[in-house]
């Protein structure tokens, strides 16, 4: 009884610390937003004084937000964000999910060697890659379009290798049971495989919109005209040309594309988790 009397404040001690330092790092992670939305309501007087004011003195946020909405087409560059996501993210598992089940389902030679490759794949930066994709995009006349941005990323070596590390974690049983039932191996992939990688493919999903959705290097180099421009590009050019010194709608428009992301992530968090965790348990 006394061990367990001399042990429990040092094992509350210790949950207090754990605690601490999550808080800790929560709020490093949060204070770059927080201080976005801040600046999003101030007024460029108030901006710049001297000095470091957590409270907005003189409140703009309506007008900042107006600005941000009517300077630039602001609306636009979200739709090509969405137009271009949902097309990469579609193309993603297209390639993906069959690649995945391929590598961890049947067996073939070379099977290794190719896993291997995907491997590098993960390691390797995509800033590497940009100038032959620039050479081949301008050889194949697709600069400065939807294609332009969409085709690059129809391979995802994060997505095969998550997709590939949860189908393993499905039982062969259920693989030989379908292909009893006449299945093709396709209908085993997108009948079956799938839906039961429902955590997997939101986890993914969420990476790929996000990564995507923020890319700036890729649109920079392969698009120019105003009405092809992704968000992030969107905010570069709403800076540049329009805003000018205008921090408060710059931050305003910056809060507006950042915003689906993050209702986005808090609707499937719990998704996340599970697709991240799952394929890591075996």
């Amino acid at each position: 009884m006394s061990l367990a009397a001399n042990h429990f404040p040092a094992g509350k001690l210790a949950a207090i610390a754990r605690h601490a330092v999550l808080i800790a790092t929560g709020l490093m992670v949060l204070a770059p937003f927080l201080w976005m939305l801040i600046l999003s309501a101030k007024s460029p007087q108030d901006m710049f004084t001297a000095g470091i004011s957590l409270l907005p003195r003189d409140l703009s946020f309506i007008g900042n937000y107006r600005r941000a909405l009517t300077a630039t087409p602001l609306a636009r560059y979200m739709l090509n964000g969405v137009i271009v996501c949902g097309s990469i993210l579609a193309l993603q598992i297209a390639v993906a999910a069959p690649c995945a089940y391929a590598l961890s389902k049947l067996r073939f030679y070379g099977g290794d060697l190719i896993f291997a490759l995907v491997l590098v794949g993960l390691i390797l930066p995509h800033q590497v890659l940009f100038l032959p994709l620039f050479i081949l995009a301008a050889r194949l006349g697709i600069l400065d379009s939807y294609a332009a941005l969409i085709l690059p990323y129809a391979v995802s070596p994060f997505g095969i290798f998550l997709f590939r590390q949860f189908f393993r974690t499905i039982p062969d049983d259920i693989v030989h049971a379908a292909r009893l039932d006449g299945l093709s191996e396709a209908a085993i992939v997108w009948r079956i495989m799938v839906p039961m990688a429902l955590p997997a493919l939101v986890a993914f999903s969420i990476f790929s919109i996000v990564s995507h959705w923020n890319d700036l290097f890729w649109p920079l180099i392969a698009v120019h005209s105003q009405e092809l421009m992704p968000p992030s590009l969107g905010v570069v050019a709403f800076k540049n040309e329009e805003a000018g010194s205008d921090y408060g709608a710059l931050m305003a428009a910056a809060t507006i594309v950042v915003s689906p992301l993050l209702v986005a992530f808090l609707l499937a968090q719990r998704w996340f988790i599970d697709g991240l965790t799952a394929g890591a348990v075996k």
